[in-house]
């Protein structure tokens, strides 16, 4: 089976739900799944279910969950780094089908990874590997390197009222 590049992006909610549904589908399907999460630290419900009851996904996070605002820290960088090498060890590892870069493209605004890191990590994928990224923020060279481009786009948010994320819901 062929593998192709995908992006879902975009400000609005449900760009990791969706590779998330992604992995459910490609698990289902007998495929072999590597999430690594920049940026994300800690165990959010998703991440508990899958190391729990999901043994064909193995997940990593590359990050203490803080946002980055203004210059990354060295720890930060160092992290991202190490997650952009065990993504490319990942998906030239034959064991895997479905490789997912979750908040790649965050990644890459934060000053973490530079464009040219995951382009080069995209343009490196083995022919048969699915390499999905999500994020705010994906660049026009890197959707214009993938073979699909999902925009999510926030028409209402209860955010705006004041609403926190919810267990199961958003966290």
């Amino acid at each position: 089976m062929k593998g192709y590049v995908q992006i879902y992006t975009g400000e609005g909610k449900c760009k990791t739900t969706a590779a998330l549904g992604l992995v459910v589908r490609a698990v289902g399907a007998g495929l072999r799944v590597y999430l690594g999460q920049f940026i994300k630290g800690g165990e959010y419900s998703e991440i508990r279910l899958l190391r729990e009851r999901f043994p064909e996904v193995v997940v990593e996070q590359y990050g203490d969950g803080c946002f980055i605002r203004g210059q990354p820290s060295p720890e930060a960088i160092a992290a991202a780094l190490h997650g952009l090498a065990a993504l490319n060890s990942a998906m030239h590892s034959g064991l895997y089908d479905v490789i997912i870069a979750d908040e790649a493209p965050v990644a890459v605004k934060a000053g973490l990874i530079t464009e040219e890191d995951l382009l080069s990590l995209m343009n490196r994928k083995p022919d048969a590997v699915e390499l999905v990224l999500t994020g705010r923020d994906a660049s026009a060279a890197l959707q214009a390197r993938a073979d699909l481009v999902t925009e999510m786009r926030c028409i209402k948010h209860y955010y705006d009222a004041g609403v926190q994320g919810r267990k199961g819901i958003e966290s």
